[in-house]
């Protein structure tokens, strides 16, 4: 699984939410900008999950009484609803304080506090350098892509998950603000040292372009921030006629539903997008008409590829707009609905799940490519795009 230190949740990592940015915008967000309706309460323990199975799901209102209960007896109502929130299994439930929330707000606006490094776990456990953000203090020290990472203040990160190296980066458990020092142990070959950087405030590029020498354009969404839908049609737009496209989702961990379903639009004329349903209550999600429907579209997806950018892999597969190629995604397909406690800090709840268009659960599944392929996904792509021809 890849993941970065930038802003895939809140500050502090706490059980569910600390793998992804969750589906629903993350839901506070869609709710915001009307992608889906605030309903409330949760549904009542008991109900079931995508695959049927039967699973104990906390209410809203009952994480809200306990944190008032506990803050009437002069508790802390946050860790009285972490209990809550744990006890009942909820996979990605979570509690955040008011200051993680706003942060977590931020980071959905394309903000973050950290170093600007990308990286993913290999399979013998090494965590590798995958991207250095241009202009961040990781870059400003001359760490590249493919360095090992080796330590984060003394700590050894070899074998720990993506998560964990994050919330060292970032200095979860400190709270650190930009202009704190972290300390690296990294290598390059054989040479090995370390490097002292300073945390800073930074503005992601979630999405980025690029042309191939063939013609064929490359889109990489990083996370589905503010204005990335708009990116993703600008990019389309002024890619050369006659060429092919690549959507390049790997180690997308989701992010705002909205801007997912305007990428969508940018390549499908209407329909369609996702089916989901809050507390029993089935709801749908359509694309805007319009979008490019003829040029070649390849997506690219890896484990690392989670809910929101999984609903918009399973939209143009199902949809028979995208070749699909890489590996299996990584299965987060519930929804999870915030409400806040009486000192200001959030749970979230697990209140429901989406489809895809042709009715697929996601949730604990994920969607398989049309074509599996490993580290020559791209190179496959284009192939690919050469045999779907020219779109005139």
């Amino acid at each position: 699984m890849s993941g970065r230190d930038l802003f895939c949740q809140p500050r502090r990592i706490r059980r569910g939410a600390a793998l992804t940015l969750v589906f629903a915008g993350v839901l506070v967000a869609g709710a915001a900008t009307g992608s889906f309706p605030d309903t409330g309460q949760a549904g009542g323990p008991g109900r079931k999950d995508s695959a049927g199975a039967a699973r104990t799901v906390p209410r809203h209102e009952d994480v809200q009484e306990a944190a008032a209960e506990a803050m009437a007896d002069g508790k802390s109502p946050m860790e009285a609803a972490e209990r809550a929130v744990s006890r009942s299994g909820d996979r990605w439930g979570a509690v955040y304080s008011e200051g993680e929330y706003q942060e977590f707000q931020e980071a959905l606006d394309g903000q973050y506090t950290g170093v600007g490094l990308w990286a993913r776990r290999e399979r013998d456990g090494r965590i590798e350098v995958t991207r250095v953000q241009p202009r961040s203090p990781a870059a400003d020290a001359g760490i590249h892509r493919g360095d090992r990472l080796r330590s984060v203040d003394g700590s050894k990160v070899d074998g720990r998950p993506v998560t964990d190296v994050v919330s060292l980066l970032r200095g979860d458990a400190e709270d650190a603000p930009a202009g704190t020092t972290v300390t690296l142990g990294l290598q390059r070959g054989t040479r090995a040292w370390t490097e002292t950087l300073h945390r800073a405030r930074l503005s992601t590029d979630s999405v980025t372009v690029r042309k191939l020498p063939g013609g064929v354009t490359v889109i990489r969404i990083a996370s589905f921030t503010k204005g990335s839908g708009a990116a993703v049609r600008a990019a389309v737009r002024q890619a050369p006629l006659g060429t092919g496209i690549v959507l390049d989702l790997r180690g997308n961990s989701g992010g705002l539903v909205t801007e997912a379903v305007d990428t969508a639009s940018a390549f499908l004329d209407g329909g369609l997008v996702a089916t989901y349903d809050v507390d029993g209550a089935q709801r749908a999600l359509h694309a805007k008409g319009g979008g490019d429907t003829a040029r070649p579209l390849v997506t690219l997806v890896d484990g690392g590829t989670m809910s929101a950018a999984e609903m918009l892999t399973g939209a143009l597969q199902d949809r028979g707009r995208a070749v699909v190629i890489g590996s299996r995604t990584f299965g987060k397909g519930s929804i999870q609905m915030p409400t806040e406690l009486p000192d200001g800090s959030v749970a979230e709840l697990t209140v429901g799940h989406y489809r895809t268009p042709s009715g697929h659960a996601v949730d604990g599944r994920g969607i398989t490519p049309d074509l599996e392929t490993g580290a020559e996904a791209l190179r496959r792509a284009e192939t690919v795009l050469t045999g779907l021809g020219d779109p005139s």
